[in-house]
């Protein structure tokens, strides 16, 4: 549903500012299918004026198509606008990480060296996002261990995490 999707969008849009990720462009593509046409007014009203609501006309190639991706997809590209992240479903859900934290390492990877687009404090940005994700990180793993039963054996699994980088 487009109204929670709109709704998730923004909500990250904002959360990713306040923590300092400016400059940000955020486009969603609407599909080109009779519904998505009809419905295209609607999600225009959904999203902030933050975010561009790119309407496709039926004629035109499939944007999705042209980009090697499908409709749901999250397609994150760095300052310099190269792809970093193509994410599909379901790693494309905004109830995940996945795509926030996608965005967090296109933006604080300087994979081309000095940029121009680099503002001034994102090195303090970054430092402080990595300290957050460790702090994190070691929360969660106080947790696991406070909850353990004593004398018996945990049986941990490691998740990782999936992304596709191109």
């Amino acid at each position: 549903c487009f109204f929670t999707f709109s709704a998730r969008l923004e909500d990250l849009r904002v959360k990713l500012e306040n923590e300092g990720l400016v400059n940000i462009s955020y486009v969603v593509v609407n599909h080109q299918g009779t519904y998505s046409q009809k419905k295209f007014h609607l999600l225009k009203e959904r999203v902030s004026d933050y975010i561009t609501v790119y309407q496709q006309e039926e004629q035109q190639a499939d944007v999705w198509t042209t980009l090697n991706g499908s409709k749901d997809d999250f397609l994150i590209y760095d300052r310099c606008g190269r792809l970093v992240y193509h994410l599909g479903l379901p790693y494309s859900f905004l109830s995940f990480q996945y795509v926030e934290e996608s965005i967090k390492i296109a933006y604080c990877e300087n994979k081309c060296g000095n940029c121009s687009y680099t503002v001034p404090d994102i090195d303090d940005i970054c430092e402080n996002i990595t300290k957050k994700a460790e702090e994190k990180e070691v929360d969660e793993k106080l947790a696991e261990v406070e909850s353990k039963p004593t004398g018996q054996h945990s049986h941990h699994q490691n998740l990782h995490r999936h992304r596709h980088h191109h």
